[in-house]
């Protein structure tokens, strides 16, 4: 899939049929992330982060670069581009936004918008040692491949809840992440 074909096919199908994985009891916090989309000769790709080992949430967990909404932040999507900013050192200047997906609520008590967006090709990131352990990119024709679509089926507190997988090579995509990703398959089908 080109950029002009992911355009096309993201503008025209709703969001109807976007699944808003769990059901979470009281308050939610409002977090936002990015799904940085590249166009490159080998068609899109999809910037994913390591958290860093020393962080206290999901230390090592693959993820979006983004995070809760800030009171500062005019919106969500300027608190992703922020977020994405400190974490990776992409410049919002840099970063054209496509649109959003519907929120996703996590089992841990966050409504995550994430935001979609395309930006260039060989970018010079800059990692935050604080936040990120590395930058990679997956193809998205990995995603789009439903073999590579797993899900395990939980309790917590009581509550069944599918977790889903797409590993990459070395990556376990997992959890939201993962999830969110569906999510964007499943909009462009």
């Amino acid at each position: 899939m080109n950029k002009q074909q992911f355009l096309q096919r993201f503008s025209y199908h709703g969001l109807d049929d976007i699944s808003n994985a769990y059901l979470h009891q009281g308050t939610l916090r409002q977090a936002s992330v990015l799904i940085p989309l590249i166009h490159s000769t080998n068609g899109i790709e999809i910037v994913l982060t390591k958290r860093a080992e020393h962080l206290k949430h999901h230390p090592g967990q693959i993820s979006f670069p983004g995070g809760k909404v800030e009171e500062w932040d005019d919106n969500i999507v300027s608190a992703a581009l922020r977020e994405a900013h400190e974490e990776i050192g992409l410049n919002p200047v840099d970063v054209d936004i496509v649109g959003q997906l519907k929120d996703y609520h996590t089992i841990t008590g966050f409504n995550i918008t994430p935001i979609v967006a395309f930006i260039p090709n060989n970018y010079p990131f800059i990692i935050d040692e604080n936040e990120v352990s590395e930058i990679f990119t997956v193809p998205f024709k990995h995603f789009i491949d439903e073999n590579n679509h797993l899900d395990v089926e939980v309790k917590r507190q009581g509550i069944k809840h599918n977790i889903y997988f797409m590993p990459y090579l070395e990556y376990n995509i997992w959890g939201a992440t993962a999830a969110i990703l569906k999510d964007l398959v499943v909009h462009l089908k």
